[in-house]
């Protein structure tokens, strides 16, 4: 089950270059959204659907929200018992198919950083690297992946995060970014926080400053954006984690 977040609204305030305040952003209540599409297929809408989804999408303008995120939200398929039992997989994968839910997910993201600033967006491994290049293109910022260890093949700089058996590293090349830069954190989902909370303390360690974390997912149960400190969070949907 998924839910709208209505977090769209500008918050972000074009770069001081005295005072160089933290971007402050705030949650506004969600709208629940009903089941919205098959798990086994991936068949066309039916006029019903449609009807439903033009319904919530003017509900969402007359509670101040982006009339877009409705398309967004049923565009993403829910996956139950994947990878694992117990597991409600988040498939973006069906919102890759449909051009113009994709292309409204990139242009809210876009049309929030656009003139603020920023010179890095830094996209998780591996489905920040669909998000994070066209953003970063349209923004005039540079894109700077940040791998799992051993996949980059320059001098790398890392950082280890806690799993739940074990630890693994995030990386990212040694001069992708320089002291000074401000970064936005792209990546598909947030569910516990650990590699995002990572990819901030590798960032920060070089003298970046994170203006935002952004995702296009949040499984709010898991309480992920707790691990993320004082750097914000921008989320289009939440869904169940389970």
């Amino acid at each position: 089950m998924q839910s709208i977040v209505s977090s769209y609204h500008p918050c972000l305030a074009p770069p001081s270059p005295v005072l160089r305040q933290r971007l402050l952003c705030h949650r506004i209540p969600s709208i629940r959204l009903p089941s919205h599409r098959s798990t086994t297929s991936l068949g066309l809408f039916t006029c019903a659907a449609v009807s439903r989804e033009s319904e919530m999408a003017a509900a969402a303008k007359e509670d101040g929200q982006d009339p877009r995120i409705p398309k967004i939200a049923s565009s993403i398929r829910v996956i139950p018992d994947f990878p694992k039992p117990g597991i409600m997989f988040q498939d973006i994968t069906t919102l890759l198919l449909d051009t113009e839910a994709f292309k409204d997910t990139i242009d809210i993201f876009v049309e929030r950083y656009k003139g603020k600033g920023i010179s890095v967006v830094a996209g998780v491994e591996a489905r920040g690297f669909i998000f994070g290049p066209p953003i970063a293109l349209a923004i005039g910022a540079k894109f700077v992946p940040m791998r799992k260890p051993k996949k980059l093949p320059g001098k790398v700089i890392s950082e280890e995060y806690s799993l739940e058996y074990g630890t693994d590293k995030i990386e990212m090349h040694v001069g992708a970014v320089e002291p000074g830069e401000r970064a936005i954190i792209i990546d598909d989902l947030i569910a516990t926080g650990g590699t995002l909370a990572a990819a901030i303390r590798l960032l920060e360690r070089v003298g970046v400053k994170i203006v935002e974390c952004a995702c296009v997912i949040e499984l709010p149960e898991l309480k992920g954006r707790e691990k993320l400190g004082e750097a914000p969070l921008f989320i289009l949907v939440t869904s169940d984690a389970a």
